[in-house]
């Protein structure tokens, strides 16, 4: 794997099924998402090409508890110590105190959902491996140690606890699964617990003032991505 840098202290290391983003931190790294389970020694491969050691793996912020997003997480804590971030509603999802709930799929979500699980069952993906939380998020939260401020927005839907990341100072974004980009246009992120609080959380995304957005589904957005959003349709998506 390549690691793939789309902004000055950003890197995506590409996935089939969920990329993980590296962020540069003040005194290590930070990983945005973790791949599905058996991910592990291919992020560290791809954090080793960045002179990245795992002990300086300092947080892992999870955007929700979905497996494609939280799946090496257990395995990736073991091997750098990191601490684990996450919002709060997603959280029992998380350390595995409560079952996660299901998502409402429309009749063309289903296909691409029963494909998407088919893929990984033929892959031999392993099972998850809950994984405690150290640092539970809550919107208008910040975050410690990155090297310019970082605003936490909770942005439901998609599922309860789901957090996205907004650095205003490069105007990077990590809206997690509430966007999803499909041939380079940014769209409604399938799969959502609740799909018209996706689409407003979606839409409070767009309203920022944001360059870079860093998708986990799709070919991130370089440029104009605030833009981009605003000018999306989130509500003819997927159905």
């Amino acid at each position: 794997m390549e690691p793939l840098q789309i902004a000055a202290a950003v890197w995506q290391l590409p996935f089939p099924v969920g990329h993980v983003h590296a962020v540069r931190l003040l005194d290590g790294y930070a990983l945005v998402d973790t791949g599905v389970p058996g991910s592990a020694p291919a992020v560290l491969a791809a954090l080793e090409q960045l002179g990245c050691r795992p002990r300086d793996v300092r947080q892992i912020v999870l955007t929700h508890f979905h497996p494609d997003h939280t799946g090496s997480a257990a395995d990736l804590v073991a091997a750098t110590g990191a601490r684990v971030l996450a919002g709060a509603q997603d959280v029992p999802f998380i350390n595995g105190t409560a079952p996660g709930p299901p998502p409402v799929l429309t009749p063309s979500e289903r296909v691409v959902h029963e494909r998407v699980l088919a893929g990984l069952a033929d892959a031999g993906t392993p099972p998850l491996k809950h994984v405690p939380v150290d640092v539970e998020l809550h919107d208008g939260g910040t975050l410690d140690g990155w090297a310019e401020p970082v605003r936490v927005l909770h942005v439901p839907g998609h599922t309860p606890g789901a957090v996205a990341l907004h650095l205003p100072s490069s105007g990077v974004l990590f809206p997690g699964d509430n966007v999803a980009t499909v041939e380079g246009r940014p769209v409604l992120g399938p799969f959502n617990v609740d799909r018209e609080t996706a689409i407003a959380s979606f839409r409070r995304l767009a309203a920022l003032e944001v360059e870079t957005v860093c998708v986990p589904h799709g070919e991130p957005l370089l440029k104009g991505g605030g833009a981009a959003l605003r000018a999306a349709t989130p509500e003819s998506d997927w159905l």
